[in-house]
């Protein structure tokens, strides 16, 4: 009789509502075409149906090849009825209120669970299964919430084929849960719950040579069975975004994973291997790639999945000494620098004067430009060499939302103030003589109030879904596969453009009213533009290769890669943030002035404070006090910083 033809019990316990609980001690009666069970002797079956089933009956003939229970309030299925049936197998299937279910007998090679109402993990010691190929089906059972130690044990005396734990309520799988087992694949696939596997959860147990924990929210992989693994499937597992260490995937040739910066780990991994085989040596072990790459070879490929994008090569997020060393200077120029010019300009007790106003906001901007920088260059020092198993909390993280935050916010009110100042200066200097055209604070705190608030709205986009920070390594807003998000990108970058040209505009107008005779703007004022212009030119130019590359990008054609792109983002995006403050103030000797006289309040530099104190000129007095020339904008002319 084969394997096909033995014995199948189906166990289908459906409820029915309002039915009173199992009576203990109730012993059903088989007769045939009588409730509860009937039995045939022609087709060696017995049918036991309705809700006056409360046990397995106890006199079931013993040539029953066939047994079927359903619609029944069987909440035990007890290990004694089920010996009088030497050829019973117990296969489950469907059913609710199940407490414990034994099994006995020869078993088939596939046996199924599935549908049931099991509270407990179902006691499989008694079944001693002899059949090759022999695979366990244990699937949709919400109930089931943990795996116990020695679930398996004494199921299959010879080499469990597959285990499949799918689709149920598992949390937990507990130490020692697979002790005394032999098995070749297990399956814990969509137990969206399942959380712990215990690190001893496999001890006493071997040959797993496939495991597949895709969507569960798993952390952590027991590091016991890695040795041995051959294929890991861990698709749609979010929670596991950190890899153990490399060196104990000795064995590994395949793996599915769910984010591709994990791929990067097995590129060229190099296996250390305690013992090779002796036939290695032989001139034609390399004949045999399998065995070659099991037994001879420290690097081997790994077939991997999902691969690596455009966006997120592998490597650490500063690729290269160079590109390190130079952030760090950038960021930490930046930083003193434009610290430097807010402590100066807020503790001068000079009149906060609208250029001067500005120059406050440029050099905000560029303070937070510098926090930025030092912000990706400490996590690139952390993640060195390890990147990949911090990408997903970096990139999805608080983190890198709040660095993108501060460089889309730092670029934009650098590009509106900037712009700001360049207007301010247009109208100083073609309406010199005009005093009652002047531009007085309120009208600075208006236009400033504006920029923030576009600027925080610009930054704070990306967080909502248009466009994202989490696309890149280095936290800017490159997501451009919506329409939204496209259009916003673009739009940034349009509006620099504009910038530029309006910068430009405002210049050659200066230019002109120059040139013009009838023009009589103050020398200062104009020396002073003409110096300015030269300088915000630069500033643009070094921006050019950004927009250009990075519009070029958004609109889906991109003409450098993620790599070469860092290198133009450390060398051209920031470096102005770090070189206008040596270039506008530090540079100039009004603000030298301002900073001794504010270093002499804190017992500083008092001997070069009281040179500037002693100084006094007539042009000097009237540039710091004048509201009634021109010459009054020298000040905050020289020690605008963008």
């Amino acid at each position: 009789m084969t394997v096909m033809m033995m014995l199948r019990v189906i166990v289908m316990m459906k409820s029915v509502p309002g039915v009173a609980a199992s009576v203990p001690g109730a012993e059903a009666k088989v007769r045939p075409g009588v409730e509860p069970c009937s039995a045939n002797s022609t087709q060696h079956s017995c049918h036991c149906v309705g809700s006056r089933v409360t046990e397995i009956p106890s006199n079931i003939p013993s040539n029953t090849q066939y047994l079927e229970l359903k619609q029944t309030q069987l909440r035990v299925i007890p290990k004694a009825a089920l010996t009088i049936c030497a050829k019973c197998v117990c296969v489950l299937f469907g059913g609710f209120g199940v407490a414990v279910v034994t099994f006995c007998g020869y078993s088939p090679r596939h046996r199924t669970i599935s549908n049931t109402g099991l509270t407990i993990f179902p006691n499989f010691t008694k079944i001693h299964s002899t059949a090759l190929g022999f695979l366990l089906d244990l699937h949709e059972n919400s109930h089931i919430d943990r795996v116990p130690a020695n679930a398996f044990r004494g199921l299959c005396t010879q080499t469990i084929t597959e285990i499949r734990l799918n689709r149920n309520g598992i949390k937990e799988v507990e130490s020692a849960a697979f002790n005394g087992t032999k098995m070749y694949r297990l399956f814990l696939t969509s137990n969206e719950q399942l959380t712990h596997i215990s690190p001893n959860a496999f001890v006493g147990s071997s040959g797993l040579v496939v495991l597949d924990i895709s969507g569960t929210k798993l952390s952590s992989l027991p590091e016991s069975i890695l040795g041995e693994l051959q294929r890991l499937i861990a698709e749609k597992a979010t929670h596991l975004k950190t890899l153990p260490p490399l060196q104990l995937f000795t064995k590994l040739h395949q793996a599915a994973l769910t984010y591709p910066s994990h791929c990067c780990a097995f590129r060229n991994i190099h296996r250390n291997r305690s013992k090779w085989s002796d036939l290695c040596s032989h001139p034609k072990a390399q004949d045999s790639p399998d065995f070659y790459r099991d037994y001879c070879s420290n690097s081997t490929s790994i077939t991997c999945s999902p691969t690596p994008d455009a966006f997120n090569p592998c490597e650490d997020i500063m690729a290269g000494i160079p590109l390190r060393v130079l952030i760090w200077i950038i960021s930490v120029l930046a930083l003193l620098g434009n610290s430097a010019v807010l402590f100066v300009l807020l503790g001068s007790r000079a009149k906060l004067t609208v250029p001067r106003f500005l120059m406050c906001h440029l050099a905000f901007a560029d303070l937070f430009m510098g926090i930025y920088l030092v912000v990706i260059a400490t996590v690139d020092m952390l993640t060195r060499g390890c990147y990949y198993n911090h990408a997903i909390d970096w990139q999805t993280g608080l983190g890198c939302s709040i660095a993108g935050f501060f460089t889309v916010f730092a670029s934009e009110l650098s590009v509106f103030t900037l712009t700001a100042i360049t207007l301010e200066r247009w109208h100083t200097i073609t309406h010199a003589l005009r005093l009652d055209r002047k531009l007085r604070l309120r009208h600075a705190c208006i236009v400033m109030a504006a920029g923030w608030a576009f600027c925080c709205l610009a930054a704070l986009l990306p967080t909502v879904g248009v466009s994202s920070y989490s696309k890149v390594s280095i936290c800017l807003p490159m997501d451009v596969e919506t329409p939204l998000s496209q259009v916003y990108v673009v739009s940034l970058l349009l509006l620099n453009v504009l910038a530029f040209f309006c910068v430009c505009g405002c210049y050659l107008s200066i230019y002109l009213t120059v040139r013009n005779p009838s023009s009589a703007p103050a020398h200062a004022d104009t020396h002073v533009a003409q110096r300015m212009a030269v300088l915000i030119f630069t500033d643009f130019v070094c921006m050019a290769p950004i927009s250009f590359f990075a519009i070029s990008a958004a609109l889906k054609l991109p003409l450098i890669t993620v790599s070469h792109a860092k290198i133009l983002l450390v060398l051209f995006y920031p470096i102005n943030s770090c070189s206008n403050p040596f270039l506008y103030a530090f540079c100039t000797r009004t603000f030298r002035r301002d900073f001794f006289l504010f270093a002499a309040r804190f017992g500083l530099f008092k001997m070069r404070a009281q040179i500037y104190r002693t100084e006094s000129s007539s042009c000097q007095q009237s540039a710091w006090t004048s509201h009634k020339s021109s010459h009054g904008t020298l000040y905050s002319l020289a020690n605008i910083s963008h």
